[in-house]
């Protein structure tokens, strides 16, 4: 046992855990664990410049490295303000660990002050239940070490997520005896990680008969690293392969079996095969109605098979026909195998050409266009100048779904985006964290003006902690997602959307010492990125785009997937 300070032994604990980075903001309630950095030279600590954002940086540095993320508040509105980027890592399932600071429970001429509304008091313990795996408050110094195991533990396995430790400050102040142990002790918390026999031989019957087979691949294929495993299923049943807005990335979209991404703005091709399917094999996803639209017509003519590390999932949405609840990489090696043995070659020719086929009539980028400075020139544009392990995060609306549709992900973890909760001024605290975690990779985020306003502060962190990304303003001064829909289902009766010609991104990336460029057609637009990327100043790129410009095709409320409006 060692006699520290409740702050040594959590900073000592972090470092157990390899921990190298903190995203965060002090205050009063944490002083003494911000105080205790000074003298942990391992862990890096970077200033955000507003809560919110410390968490969303932290998110973008567990979604890019594959690591459990941290971030740190003060109580009180500082704790709140962590919230929306716990929500947010919370149903995209990414492992991040928060800590906070608290009013004192007891201490030397200190009475309790938690529950007697003590100022900068917040019950964030009860604020984010709903939204975490689990919270720790500990009372006494002794306590921190398990503690600090078993967040990280919680966060980073079966379905990853935020966990929260919230510092009592006369615990941080206090000095006791502590002992360290990797010890994890977790009641009632139990994996299953392996695949049943029986649920994996149901399934590689369905998959061995099947005549139009179709992969669906979520985000939970990416967190278990199941790529390389669908890529090999693809390949042995001749299967195209959609991914969900959060699998991404999951199957590389150069692949000639590659759909792109289906649902409510999804590729038109996948949206039209899935509803042919005669068995979907859906790898690490929860059907969200983003992605299966009107779920009595989801893929309704197919059998299903649901791989799923999280048993709340299977069943929830959309009843399948053989759930197999196990970790998505083990379960997709195993029925690899068993498919194989099952198989019997030279089928499926003609699913084959009717994936062509749909892929050659429907998918975007596949016509050829002008090039004028429209989303989708400028997103292929893009790509051919990003290396392919480049990492592309976005912010929320009009500029994600464009991204969705019009940028290929090759790999895993280089599409980084708000899912679930869809949170606007989530991807540039995204982009920044991501850069942390991968500093050798050009990080850039894709924006739209409406979004990056919301976290443009962040230029200031980026700038003075020397963490230069690259952020591209789709500027076409409305909140735009809104606007179409005020256009295309309200009859153009615009309201509270019209942003103005306030700022001017330009000017505002000087004033933060960053360099703003303004592209005002796809050769400007070439030359700055091609800028930004050599450069080792973070770069805002400022595209003025029309404010009539759509997302097309989409899918409307209450409508099958191949119901979708509009024409690329």
């Amino acid at each position: 046992m060692t006699k520290m300070s409740g702050a040594q032994a959590l900073l000592e604990s972090l470092e157990r855990q390899k921990v190298n980075t903190i995203f965060g903001i002090l205050g009063g309630a944490i002083l003494p664990v911000y105080d205790e950095l000074n003298y942990h030279k391992k862990i890096r600590h970077i200033l955000a410049r507003h809560e919110q954002c410390a968490a969303h940086e932290a998110e973008g540095y567990a979604r890019a490295s594959g690591r459990v993320g941290v971030c740190m508040a003060t109580s009180g509105p500082g704790a709140t303000n962590l919230v929306t980027g716990i929500a947010d890592a919370y149903m995209d399932s990414v492992p991040i660990v928060a800590l906070t600071g608290q009013v004192p429970s007891s201490g030397v001429n200190t009475s309790y002050m938690i529950g007697r509304d003590a100022f900068q008091e917040a019950d964030i313990i009860g604020i984010v239940t709903a939204v975490t795996k689990y919270s720790y408050q500990p009372r006494h110094i002794s306590e921190i070490p398990s503690m600090v195991n078993n967040a990280f533990y919680l966060a980073g396995t079966g379905r990853p997520g935020p966990v929260l430790i919230d510092m009592p400050k006369n615990v941080q102040t206090g000095v006791a005896d502590v002992e360290f142990t990797n010890k994890i002790s977790l009641r009632g918390y139990k994996l299953i990680t392996e695949p049943k026999p029986q649920k994996i031989s149901e399934a590689s019957d369905l998959l061995a008969k099947a005549e139009r087979p179709i992969i669906l691949v979520g985000g939970g294929a990416i967190t278990s690293g199941a790529s390389h495993e669908i890529v090999q299923m693809s390949d042995l049943l001749m299967a195209p392969v959609a991914t969900t807005f959060m699998g991404k990335g999951a199957f590389p979209e150069t692949h000639p079996m590659s759909l792109g991404s289906v649902g409510m703005h999804g590729n038109p091709a996948a949206n039209r095969l899935i509803g042919e399917a005669d068995v979907l094999l859906a790898v690490g996803t929860r059907f969200s109605d983003r992605a299966t639209a009107n779920l009595d017509t989801f893929a309704s003519h197919a059998k299903k098979i649901q791989i799923e590390i999280d048993n709340a999932e299977i069943n929830k949405n959309i009843e399948v026909d053989v759930a197999i609840l196990a970790d998505a990489k083990i379960a997709m090696r195993v029925l690899l195998q068993a498919t194989k043995e099952k198989l019997q070659k030279g089928e499926g020719k003609a699913w084959t050409k009717r994936v062509k086929e749909a892929k050659e009539q429907l998918s975007p980028l596949l016509k050829d266009r002008p090039r004028d400075i429209v989303p989708k020139h400028l997103l292929a544009a893009l790509r051919e100048l990003l290396p392919d392990n480049g990492i592309v995060t976005t912010e929320v609306g009009q500029n994600q779904m464009w991204s969705a549709l019009y940028l290929k992900a090759l790999k895993p973890r280089t599409f980084i985006s708000s899912g679930g909760l869809g949170t606007m001024g989530f991807g540039f605290p995204a982009a920044i964290g991501a850069k942390v975690a991968c500093p050798d990779r050009p990080v850039v985020d894709i924006a739209g003006d409406g979004s990056f306003i919301m976290s443009e502060q962040e230029l200031a962190c980026s700038v003075t902690e020397d963490i230069p990304v690259i952020a591209i303003v789709l500027n076409n001064s409305v909140l735009g997602m809104v606007a179409q829909w005020q256009r295309t289902l309200y009859d153009r009766r615009y309201n509270a959307v019209k942003l103005g010609k306030s700022p001017d991104f330009v000017k505002l990336a000087d004033a933060y010492g960053a360099q703003g460029f303004r592209a005002n057609s796809i050769e400007e637009f070439q030359k700055a990125v091609k800028t930004a990327l050599a450069s080792k100043v973070t770069t805002v790129i400022d595209v003025p785009i029309s404010s009539e410009c759509d997302v097309v095709p989409f899918v409307p409320p209450g409508c099958g997937l191949p119901q979708q409006m509009g024409d690329y």
